[in-house]
Parts: structure tokens; sequence; C-alpha cells
């Protein structure tokens, strides 16, 4: 069973809150509060505000609910800790309370972009690290672009339509977050997914 206290400076959100996990077979909820102080012993505190972030001495496992980025950094000092948007649902939320409570780091990747940047290898940057893997067929297309062929080219070479060349092209610039063939070879490249 993982103890759960709801920190939230809004009742309506402790109220929002107690709804989503009171309902998890696994978990108890020990406490709601506005604030850190006198709070009973739990294994998991979930915040909905960095405001209420305690002191890193001795303090439980933190789950803080937020839709800024920056804040992922002012966890680092706590001995374990998660972060998830404000939207989260309550699957995401179980998930994170569980991973939490065996000692395991819960993150939303948008939200841990800043923060993991630095620990990339040299030369990757945040869109880098939010780039999806590409399936065979759009590492063979995006291959035959580093190349320098026209989409009419790439047709010919795989024994395609010129229509599928599209469609894979527009496919992997809405997985890299790129918008031009440029920006896809860079990140491709950056990936070791095209020889230049």
């Amino acid at each position: 069973m993982i103890r759960v206290a709801i920190l939230a400076s809004g009742m309506a959100l402790r109220v929002g809150l107690r709804q989503m996990i009171g309902g998890l077979p696994d978990v108890q909820i020990v406490a709601e509060s506005n604030q850190t102080q006198n709070l009973p012993l739990a294994d998991v505190w979930v915040l909905a505000s960095a405001d209420l972030l305690p002191a890193p001495e001795n303090s439980p496992a933190l789950l803080l609910l937020s839709d800024d980025p920056a804040d992922a950094s002012r966890l680092v000092t706590y001995p374990l800790w998660g972060i998830l948007p404000l939207e989260t649902t309550e699957s995401e939320l179980a998930a994170a309370l569980r991973a939490l409570g065996e000692g395991l780091y819960v993150g939303a990747p948008v939200l841990l972009r800043e923060l993991l940047v630095p620990l990339l290898r040299p030369g990757l940057d945040a869109d880098d690290l939010m780039a999806q893997p590409l399936t065979g067929r759009e590492l063979e297309v995006l291959q035959l672009v580093a190349e320098g062929l026209a989409n009419k080219q790439i047709a010919l070479a795989l024994a395609i339509s010129e229509h599928t060349v599209k469609f894979h092209l527009s496919s992997i610039y809405t997985k890299l977050r790129v918008t031009s063939r440029t920006e896809a070879i860079r990140v491709g490249a950056r990936h070791g997914w095209v020889a230049l």
C-alpha cells in the first residue's frame, strides 16, 4: 500500500486529486493540506504547485504536477521525485505513484527536456531529444533525401509512388519535429540514421 499526502493550495484541486487517487486499489490517502508542515508520514507527496516544495532534507518521494519545464530542475536536489503535467490522466497518475513507491524517478518527456539536454551526447539539442524513431521505409526515404534525390527520384529508387514518398516525408517531419528536408537530414545525421 502506497501512502499518499496531497498538497494543493486550492480546495477544488485537492478534491479533484482525492477523487483520482482515492479510487486506486493500492493507494491510501493519509493527508490533504495546503502546506507541508505537520503532515503525517507518507510514501509520496503529490504537490499541485512548485511553491509547496518542502526542504529537501528528509522529504518523502515527491510527485509534482506542473506545466512548467523549469520546475524539473528544482526537483533534482530531492532524493526521489517525479513530474507530470497538471492535466495528467488517472492511469498516468497511478503509474507514477507506483513507480515512485518502487523507488523510481518519473517524468513526462516534455517537462524533462531542459533537464536532460546537458546529459545528451555533444551536438544533440532539445528537439533531437524529442525525435521519435523512424520506420525502416522512412529511414530509406530519409537516406535518399540526404543523398539529394528529389521526390520523383526517390519514388523510382524505392519502386513506390511519388504520393507515397510525400506521405513518408510528412511522417518523418512530424516524428522529428522539423519542417524541412535540411532539418530532417540534420536530426537524422545526429541520431546516426543517415550517412552523409
